[in-house]
């Protein structure tokens, strides 16, 4: 679900469009897999009259894992991060919207953080910190955080460029 570009402004134009990294749908993932299996292993192996309650209870499990990916991918695929030449927008949820732009002017420092394990999977959390009453933005498990550090800095850089040089 990209920016509508109708949202745009005149001139404006996306240099980013980004959702969180894949990453964070891994455990709910790992969680439906282990208990579908759990289910297929207990309608095999358990015997005689312990069977049905067995099944049921390993039923519930898979539906409970079920429920938790569907929220985590519904949260994942409705959540984008989008760079423009003019700011950064943040926006999340399928019913109930929420969002955040930080025009490009404001940002007064882009800090990034990423364990061992982040950058091995190519994500991390992205500090954005801007001038007035948006205080600090933490944009969590961004894919490539230097990349887009980098990008917001180029931006930021043609921003203050003269009006003829831009692109």
């Amino acid at each position: 679900m990209p920016l509508p570009r109708r949202l745009l402004n005149e001139g404006e134009f996306i240099v980013l469009d980004l959702r969180p990294h894949w990453w964070v749908l891994a455990g709910s993932t790992i969680m439906l897999a282990l208990s579908l299996a759990a289910a297929v292993a207990a309608s095999i192996v358990v015997p005689g009259v312990a069977h049905d309650p067995v099944l049921i209870v390993s039923l519930v499990a898979v539906l409970v894992a079920l429920g938790r990916f569907i929220r985590r991918y519904t949260r994942w695929g409705t959540t984008t991060m989008v760079l423009t030449n003019e700011r950064l927008v943040v926006r999340m949820g399928l019913f109930a919207k929420a969002g955040r732009e930080i025009p490009l002017e404001r940002i007064s420092d882009i800090s990034y953080h990423q364990s061992l394990f982040e950058r091995i999977i190519g994500a991390g959390d992205l500090f954005v910190d801007s001038v007035g009453d948006g205080g600090r933005q933490v944009l969590r498990m961004v894919p490539r955080p230097v990349r887009v550090q980098q990008a917001i800095h180029k931006q930021m850089a043609q921003g203050d460029a003269p009006a003829n040089t831009r692109p």
